[in-house]
């Protein structure tokens, strides 16, 4: 009997189309495993279309689409970005009560909002780059971001709820603080300005498979001295970035803390299955977590799936243990 599997992608928003790379690969690997049936339907303009035809849950759980009607046994959001990290498609399956992988609807939305993901590091005790939450574009907030700036004069200002460096910008100059702020507010509601730290920027997969947390060894980003790590430099083809599983001079005290603070943050913020947690390290400030992915990519030169080979670890074996143990634990909670 097979296990059918509704891979969800896509997204209205500006992660739309990395999410469909993602996507492709996500379902590669989930086809390896013998008794798996992927149907695969994108997210768009609010619907759920296989190959261009809608579809819809009815009341049995079932996912029906141009008069098939798929029994979905589980479903993996490979969505990045909306409504996937923002908790938004895992609080629907909840509602549904159809199970899932990945990390639940309060730790995606907490991990996609910088603010909130500061705001629960400094509860922790793991340290992070400083910096001031800007809720309102008003005249109160706008002198606190100013003498922000005053006091670290190289800064960063960040949309809060936004992936992939969207509505993020670097200010070198006074007179473009505010006008940078009120331009990340067009991408999202609050708004978080730190301090630009000079780093290395290194990265750890978190991930579970049989009940036990594996830390990665951290690999490397590797940006050129003149680019801002942008959507753009993220994923073009003309991208100057590489990146490593092997990084340099990195010394065992340095892969031990970052190691620690990855899985205190994991446990910390309750995420499930799967992660991939972002630091910089510098001379100035030390290790920093940076931000946390709570479905990472999985595109060509996407790290997580290449930290988690070199961790000894098979992407297609951690999704179809993710699968059968969402399925396990979901037919648990069915028989309390």
């Amino acid at each position: 009997m097979s296990t059918n599997i509704l891979l969800l992608c896509g997204g209205d928003g500006a992660e739309h189309d990395i999410s469909l790379l993602s996507a492709s690969f996500i379902e590669e690997q989930l086809n390896k495993t013998e008794d798996f049936y992927v149907l695969k339907a994108v997210i768009h303009n609010n619907q759920f279309l296989v190959e261009d035809k809608p579809g819809y849950f009815d009341n049995n759980k079932t996912f029906v689409f141009d008069n098939h009607k798929f029994d979905v046994d589980c479903v993996v959001p490979c969505i990045h970005g909306v409504p996937g990290e923002t908790g938004d498609i895992q609080s629907f399956l909840e509602i549904l009560n159809i199970p899932y992988i990945g990390c639940r609807s309060q730790a995606s939305r907490y991990c996609f909002d910088k603010n909130t993901t500061k705001l629960h590091l400094d509860s922790l005790g793991i340290p992070n780059s400083p910096y001031k939450i800007i809720p309102l574009p008003n005249e109160q907030y706008k002198q606190i971001a100013l003498e922000f700036f005053d006091k670290y004069k190289d800064i960063y200002v960040k949309a809060a709820s936004q992936g992939s460096s969207v509505g993020c910008y670097h200010v070198t100059k006074r007179d473009d603080v505010w006008d940078s702020i009120i331009e990340a507010f067009s991408y999202s509601t609050e708004v978080v300005i730190e301090k630009n730290i000079v780093h290395r920027e290194l990265e750890v997969a978190a991930y579970e498979i049989d009940g036990e947390l594996k830390i990665s060894k951290p690999g490397e980003i590797i940006i050129p001295s003149n680019k801002f790590y942008t959507y753009d430099e993220k994923y073009s083809q003309d991208s100057g970035t590489t990146t490593t599983v092997e990084p340099e001079g990195l010394t065992d005290e340095e892969i031990h803390t970052i190691q620690n603070l990855a899985r205190r943050a994991f446990v910390g913020l309750k995420l499930r299955d799967l992660s991939r947690i972002d630091f910089f390290l510098s001379k100035e400030d030390g290790i920093l977590i940076n931000e946390i992915n709570t479905f990472p990519g999985a595109t060509p030169i996407s790290m997580f799936p290449k930290m988690l080979e070199h961790n000894g670890d098979k992407m297609d074996v951690f999704l179809a243990k993710a699968v059968y143990h969402a399925i396990k634990e979901h037919e648990k909670g069915e028989n309390k």
